[in-house]
């Protein structure tokens, strides 16, 4: 797939993606290695994987990671209860076959010919599931100790995410490119609430978004991300287009900050917003 297919077709999934992450999903598909992208939460890392799985028309498989995950929830796991009925019908039965095991995304994934792979939010997981990670990322392989090594018969499409909420390690890095998803710039923002929500009106639409790029300036405990600036001007809609008012804000700070403090702030500095009608 073409440079510009893969953009024509992420757009048509409801993704505008940057030039840069554009040529790193090109060439990822390309070189079949794992895509790492990093960036604040909210600014659409996630939704990469969803809208590429669809552009490519693979299912996508989710690994959504947590402190303390083991190889039992990202792997396979054994289907104790049928082992234990084997058992009892035949005391001599080998219960560790593939009959008898419970498949997780990352084995799920391996078994499929094509497939998108989403390990989301890497950094939550503890540095013993990074070890884990690495022999899959390098070899697309597992080995598993009653089986032996099973091997995609096609690498899957990889991407991970991080908030940095911690650092990954220099060898899970080393397996993967990479790429920033930062905040978007005004004008894809705009792009983006236009592909999603272009029945509202213009002038609204861009004050909603200037105001959530000023707010994202102003180091809230939880700055808003995509997902909330679409929603700040879908309540526009739900209440008859208002528009860009003070009491429109008074009302509506919910859909955006998610944090007490931040509304406090927020709600002491009304007229700054106010400023973004244009």
């Amino acid at each position: 797939m073409t440079l510009p297919e893969i953009v024509s077709r992420l757009k048509q999934a409801g993704y505008v993606a940057s030039s840069e992450l554009a040529m790193m999903l090109h060439l990822q598909i390309n070189l079949d290695r794992p895509l790492l992208l990093e960036g604040p939460a909210g600014s659409g890392k996630t939704q990469v994987a969803y809208a590429l799985a669809q552009a490519l028309g693979y299912p996508l498989v989710r690994l959504s990671c947590y402190e303390g995950m083991g190889s039992e929830q990202a792997l396979y796991e054994w289907n104790y209860a049928k082992q234990l009925a084997a058992m009892q019908g035949r005391r001599d039965e080998n219960v560790f076959t593939e009959e008898f095991m419970l498949d997780r995304p990352l084995l799920k994934v391996l078994r499929q010919p094509s497939a998108v792979l989403l390990i989301d939010e890497v950094d939550r997981a503890d540095e013993a599931f990074e070890a884990l990670l690495l022999e899959f990322l390098q070899d697309f392989q597992v080995s598993i100790p009653e089986l032996g090594t099973v091997r995609a018969p096609r690498a899957p499409v990889t991407i991970l995410t991080s908030n940095r909420t911690r650092p990954l390690s220099d060898a899970l890095r080393r397996r993967c490119l990479y790429s920033v998803v930062p905040w978007p710039s005004l004008e894809r923002e705009l792009a983006i609430v236009r592909m999603h929500l272009p029945e509202c009106d213009e002038a609204v639409r861009g004050a909603v978004v200037r105001g959530v790029q000023c707010l994202r300036q102003w180091g809230l405990v939880k700055s808003p991300g995509i997902g909330e600036t679409l929603d700040w001007l879908d309540s526009q809609r739900v209440l008859g287009y208002p528009g860009w008012t003070l009491e429109f804000l008074q009302q509506t700070l919910g859909c955006v900050l998610k944090e007490w403090a931040d509304i406090e702030v927020v709600q002491s500095r009304l007229e700054d917003l106010l400023a973004f009608r244009e």
